[in-house]
């Protein structure tokens, strides 16, 4: 299967990459977008800034759109996830808006949000496949669907309740990083690549 992983200068691509082989992908890497969206699977990485990411997006925004709206499958991890939406508080320019909403500061003492987090009243078989009862996070953001339905897992921080896993067709976006999350993670990307191959 090949998996390519769309570079707009967010970080930790090293190891995402390392952990989609684990997961049985052939990986690339492409700043391109035209060339992302020829692929079985897009990944849109998690560590970086929404402005930058959004503004580094910007000439291609719609081409990527469409293609994930026509149904390529995608996996949006953190910050991936966030820009799967309208707009987020953490910095100008326009998400994809794949998903209706927004992406707004958790709400928490402590943000960000780093170590292990559990996953709740997850309706997602990606989740029961892999037995993923808690995952690995690094965010200061969540997302804040206009419709949660398309929520099939949560979280929660300190009180504070968000998405820990979104749908829309064929693109699933994730808060947490499956890539630090051990092996319940690599199990999750492995599942996640098999629906995808369907």
């Amino acid at each position: 299967m090949r998996v390519t992983v769309l570079d707009y200068g967010a970080g930790n691509l090293h190891s995402l990459e390392k952990a989609l082989v684990l997961a049985g992908a052939r990986v690339s890497i492409e700043a391109d977008v035209e060339r992302c969206v020829d692929t079985d699977v897009l990944v849109l990485p998690g560590v970086g800034a929404f402005g930058h990411a959004a503004m580094r997006l910007a000439s291609s925004h719609d081409a990527l759109r469409s293609a994930i709206r026509a149904g390529l499958p995608t996996i949006g991890i953190c910050l991936g996830m966030h820009l799967l939406f309208d707009s987020s508080d953490e910095g100008p320019g326009e998400g994809l808006g794949v998903l209706a909403g927004r992406v707004e500061r958790l709400s928490a003492r402590r943000v960000p949000q780093i170590g292990w987090n559990s996953i709740d009243d997850s309706t997602d078989p990606l989740v029961s496949e892999s037995s993923l009862a808690s995952a690995y996070y690094a965010n200061s953001f969540v997302t804040r669907p206009d419709e949660n339905a398309s929520v099939v897992a949560w979280s929660t921080h300190e009180g504070s309740r968000f998405p820990a896993i979104v749908r829309a067709s064929r693109a699933i976006g994730v808060q947490f990083h499956p890539e630090k999350s051990s092996t319940p993670g690599i199990r999750f990307l492995t599942a996640a690549l098999a629906e995808c191959a369907r």
